[in-house]
């Protein structure tokens, strides 16, 4: 009886590692809590896949990276999740038991839904790449994939649809600003000098405004392929950014040197975040 168990779990872990490159460890209740606990969202993202192990784990994994998530098996039930939730981005299973994503993907354009859509394909097959794409995707992931490239994906995505939508360069909080196209930033009207990496952290906090990320999502966005290791490193950063972008002096009306209010805040156990000061506050120097 030992022995069938045994056989039983090892072939249920060689199935599992055929589909998928990466094992997403599962966060634990604290973890689960301290993510809940940042109110805002990064975006909507719809689920579609008929296996069971790798919906749930791109969804336990999408949770985790602060997205919200809606799923489906089949092409009829994604139509139906799809109309209904109306996601920001939608992962699409090319291979479905009744209809496949090339044409779900069509009955949700005929219907005026435009969300971008990354396909999941079994096959690295070109005829399918393009196929995806003549029917309105976005991009396409081979099985087996790495959550950390569906995720790293999804971001690009949404990055590059949010920006066709937009003329306006300037990300604003408050009176610091980055400029997208010359990537300069600007604090008070001072030029703030940061390095590749710091402003990478700064854009990413910035288009999270009032929103709290925590380590592992910081490390996931800003180092995803160059660094994998101690989320000491995001400390250090942020204190890096601290004394460049919170230790700005300006000269006021009068002539007279001020500081400006600190934007970066330290939510003690859960993450970091950037937000504009209150009102009452805008006004005081610190």
């Amino acid at each position: 009886m030992r022995e069938t168990k045994k056989k039983g779990m090892r072939k249920k872990t060689t199935r599992f590692s055929h589909n998928l490159q990466f094992t997403l460890r599962k966060p634990t209740d604290r973890e689960g809590t301290l993510i809940n606990m940042s109110q805002a969202i990064e975006a909507t993202i719809a689920v579609v896949d008929d296996e069971p192990s790798i919906r749930e784990l791109l969804m336990a994994s999408l949770h985790f990276s602060g997205f919200e998530v809606v799923s489906a098996a089949t092409g009829s039930e994604a139509i139906e999740v799809i109309e209904k939730a109306k996601p920001d981005l939608i992962v699409l299973d090319v291979m479905l038991p009744d209809i496949d994503g090339f044409t779900v993907t069509r009955r949700i354009r005929q219907e005026g839904i435009d969300a971008p859509v990354l396909f999941l394909t079994a096959r690295d097959d070109t005829q399918d790449k393009v196929m995806g794409l003549t029917v309105g995707g976005d991009d396409y992931v081979t099985k087996p994939f790495s959550l950390e490239e569906v995720v790293a994906r999804i971001r690009a995505i949404l990055r590059r649809t949010r920006q066709e939508g937009e003329s306006d360069p300037i990300i604003r909080v408050a009176d610091l600003e980055i400029n997208e196209d010359s990537h300069d930033v600007t604090r008070a009207g001072e030029i703030v000098d940061l390095s590749p990496t710091e402003y990478k952290l700064l854009r990413y906090l910035m288009d999270n405004e009032g929103r709290v990320l925590s380590k592992a999502q910081i490390l996931d966005h800003v180092w995803q392929y160059d660094w994998g290791g101690d989320a000491a490193i995001v400390e250090s950063y942020i204190s890096y950014l601290r004394k460049k972008v919170d230790g700005v002096t300006y000269t006021d009306e009068d002539g007279k040197k001020k500081k400006v209010v600190p934007l970066i805040q330290t939510k003690r156990g859960i993450g970091y975040m950037i937000r504009a000061p209150r009102t009452d506050q805008g006004n005081q120097t610190h």
